[in-house]
């Protein structure tokens, strides 16, 4: 009856074992999608269309070296508008969008992995505009600049804040500047990068509303394997330093 048992407790072994260490189907590929949002990820020639190495910024380079340690196969494009590949990765299995804001209301959308970074949700005015809120009443009575579908836009929408909508962040800086409109919803320091990129300075925040972490979003139907080893691959480069050193490389 020992013997049997050992026996037992043998196979369950090098079956967790097996299944700790599951192979991927044959081919299995990740197809991750980006968007231009500096620092964090943009097409080096400024378009917004962008294969594999003609991206780079804080979150490109912390996902590849997370996919290349895991061992898992990906092709990465960086396309434009935000709500497209947004949808796209909902919809299709094997697909990945960084870097994405993690919230309560999408973490049932999605499996994740990260996080990769953080940022502020912050409401930016121009340098000499004056405008001074307290609250998101306040907020409220202004135009306030947001890009379609991103997390910071949902969040002030389910709050029946009005917004001007943008279907790329860019335009918000040179609304902001030519006084289209007052203020601009957008992430910390990813913002004020994005304005300095345009040539506008000085840009100042009026209101900090949180602080929230950016992920790798997978669609739901990603092997539980995948998200383990990207997850295991990120753990072990942020131990060892190279999440910071990324992130200071551009900052």
């Amino acid at each position: 009856m020992m013997r049997t048992l050992k026996i037992s407790l043998l196979f369950g072994l090098l079956f967790s074992a097996f299944a700790a260490h599951a192979e991927l189907p044959n081919g299995y590929r990740v197809v991750l999608l980006t968007v231009n949002f500096p620092p964090f990820s943009m097409s080096i020639d400024d378009k917004n269309f962008a294969r594999d190495g003609g991206i780079d910024g804080i979150s490109t380079d912390i996902v590849r070296a997370m996919f290349k340690r895991a061992d898992i196969d990906y092709n990465l494009t960086l396309r434009f508008p935000w709500d497209r590949i947004y949808n796209l990765t909902l919809d299709k299995p094997s697909y990945g969008l960084f870097p994405t804001t993690f919230t309560p209301e999408r973490e049932p959308l999605f499996k994740w992995v990260g996080p990769l970074g953080s940022t502020s949700w912050v409401l930016l005015a121009a340098p000499n505009s004056g405008v001074k809120v307290d609250s998101l009443e306040e907020a409220s009575k202004f135009r306030i600049g947001a890009l379609k579908s991103n997390a910071l836009t949902q969040h002030l929408e389910a709050k029946g804040i009005p917004l001007v909508i943008a279907l790329r962040d860019q335009a918000n800086t040179s609304k902001l500047a030519k006084g289209q409109i007052d203020l601009w919803a957008t992430d910390d320091p990813a913002g004020r990068y994005m304005a300095r990129q345009e040539g506008i300075s000085g840009l100042r925040v009026a209101m900090t509303l949180n602080k929230a972490d950016m992920f790798l979003a997978l669609n739901k139907d990603t092997p539980d394997e995948v998200v383990q080893r990207l997850q295991k691959a990120l753990d072990e480069l942020r131990s060892e330093g190279f999440v910071d050193d990324i992130t200071n490389s551009y900052l």
